[in-house]
């Protein structure tokens, strides 16, 4: 349910083509969720049979291959959207991080790899990071609600980051302790 009215809340915005609207979700919402082309055009496709968005194919100017779809909200969908808008969340936060399922396993791996994978976890949350706040001034522009979105985007890296490098610490001296 979230894919299509993440959609339709993205053509709020403007008209994206499908590849757009998968490349926006994963670099501005990627730490609530990830989407794959498998979810973005069977939902386009649904929600347009529904009369919530439109397609319009655009034909490439000298470009080959065939012409590109741009969706739109219709009326219909702004309405739909703000239904769902108004209703109660479905669920609880769920945090889904494939790392952080490996992690509660490592105990039964080889600790030098736990320890590189660890930091391997850690550059790629300081990379996210910097992306995030620059993101930041970007998304101050565009209004308090995704002001504040991003601003927990960000927050939740900071503090996963700093989980991760107190995790390493402890990790360190709980071999170290165990080899006396």
């Amino acid at each position: 349910m979230a894919i299509k009215y993440s959609i339709l809340g993205l053509l709020h915005y403007t008209d994206m083509h499908g590849y757009r609207i998968k490349e926006h979700i994963e670099r501005n919402f990627g730490h609530m969720w990830s989407i794959n082309f498998g979810q973005i055009y069977p939902n386009l496709k649904k929600m347009k049979e529904e009369g919530l968005i439109l397609m319009t194919e655009l034909v490439q100017n000298g470009e080959k291959g065939p012409p590109r779809k741009l969706y739109s909200i219709t009326e219909k969908g702004r309405e739909e959207f703000i239904k769902w808008l108004e209703s109660s969340s479905e669920k609880a936060m769920i945090l889904r991080d494939p790392f952080l399922m490996r992690f509660v396993f490592y105990g039964f791996g080889d600790y030098t790899r736990s320890l590189e994978t660890i930091d391997k976890q850690i550059l790629i949350y300081e990379e996210q990071l910097a992306k995030r706040r620059e993101n930041l001034k970007k998304w101050r522009k565009s209004g308090i609600y995704v002001e504040l979105l991003s601003e927990l985007g960000t927050d939740m890296n900071e503090m996963i980051l700093e989980w991760l490098k107190r995790a390493k610490t402890k990790i360190i001296e709980h071999y170290k302790e165990e080899a006396k």
